[in-house]
């Protein structure tokens, strides 16, 4: 970078993924109780298992194919893809795994059943889930001033505003700051592109723009480490997650559901009463499947909560469109 500095959006990938000083591709950040913050997959199996129960339900919708493609993009270290494997499936001898990681330094150890990729592959017949991925692309940001729309750049580890091509919505205040989506609108575009038939689902933290522009812009644009909140997004590149509310209307069309009413949709409640009664039955044993039937209940509280996960956007596109 010059002292001229650089726009917030590629400040924000080279924070994140520049090779080995980035700070998912240095292997600094992670998921996870260890890590430096909780998805929906860490917080237990329980979420695997109802993504299970959706990929069943696809996959009986276009008639049991012998090859179901399910890609995780941001996959981590593979734990949802242990999830659906571990919840047995019934497709799951049709399955074709992929773990799509740019920080490909997460990838050891993967299941044998799965294989590992930097980019979507093509997607014949099957389902592409991004959880929490669209909320680490790189964004753009403008704020509203006196004199018209600035953006932000970063110089010398400072934040400041430079003229701008870009025009936000007309009922923005002064003062205010939005996101501009570009680099997920175009990843939503090139998956969809890579999809014959089946199903996109990006599941992420999130709301319109003009709702993001009534917030603080401390509120929608955070950064993480160690579970807590970090500095600065601007300061110090590579030592901290950098993350941001997704304006989901800004991506292409789909429907869009919270991720309570997606989760219950596809089963979760069924699951907490078969966990409970799985209880009920071995709570003198208290063996380990009886201790993780149990579990279930403490899991669905955290991942349909609608002041946490269960607030959370579920958007969907399906593939040739309806």
């Amino acid at each position: 970078m010059t002292t001229e500095g650089e726009r917030f959006d590629r400040f924000m990938e080279r924070a994140l993924y520049a090779p080995e000083t980035g700070f998912f591709t240095s292997g600094r950040g992670s998921a996870g109780r260890r890590g430096d913050f909780l998805t929906s997959v860490e917080v237990g199996p329980l979420f695997g298992a109802v993504m299970a129960r959706m990929l069943d339900t696809e996959w009986d919708r276009h008639d049991r194919p012998a090859t179901f493609t399910v890609v995780d993009a941001g996959a981590g270290v593979g734990t949802l893809l242990r999830s659906i494997l571990a919840a047995e499936p019934r497709c799951a001898g049709a399955l074709d795994l992929v773990a799509v990681e740019i920080a490909r330094t997460q990838h050891p150890g993967l299941p044998p059943q799965v294989r590992s990729s930097d980019e979507v592959p093509r997607v014949e017949v099957g389902v592409v889930i991004a959880n929490e991925l669209l909320d680490n692309l790189p964004v753009r940001v403008l704020e509203r001033t006196s004199e018209g729309w600035r953006e932000l750049h970063v110089v010398e580890g400072r934040a400041v505003v430079r003229p701008t091509e870009l025009v936000g919505p007309d009922e923005v205040p002064v003062g205010a700051r939005i996101p501009i989506a570009e680099a997920a609108v175009g990843w939503v575009r090139t998956t969809l592109d890579r999809i014959d038939s089946g199903r996109l689902v990006v599941i992420d933290y999130g709301a319109d723009t003009a709702e993001l522009a009534r917030r603080p812009a401390a509120g929608w644009l955070r950064t993480y480490r160690s579970h807590g909140r970090g500095g600065p997004p601007e300061e110090d590149p590579g030592s901290q997650d950098i993350t941001y509310d997704v304006p989901f209307d800004q991506l292409p069309g789909g429907t869009r559901t919270t991720q309570a009413g997606w989760l219950r949709r596809h089963g979760i409640d069924a699951l907490v009463d078969e966990g409970r009664r799985i209880w009920a039955e071995r709570a003198a044993v208290a063996d380990l499947g009886a201790l993780r039937a149990r579990s279930r209940v403490r899991e669905a509280e955290a991942l349909v909560d609608p002041a946490g996960l269960g607030g959370f956007v579920v958007a969907e596109w399906q593939r040739p469109d309806l």
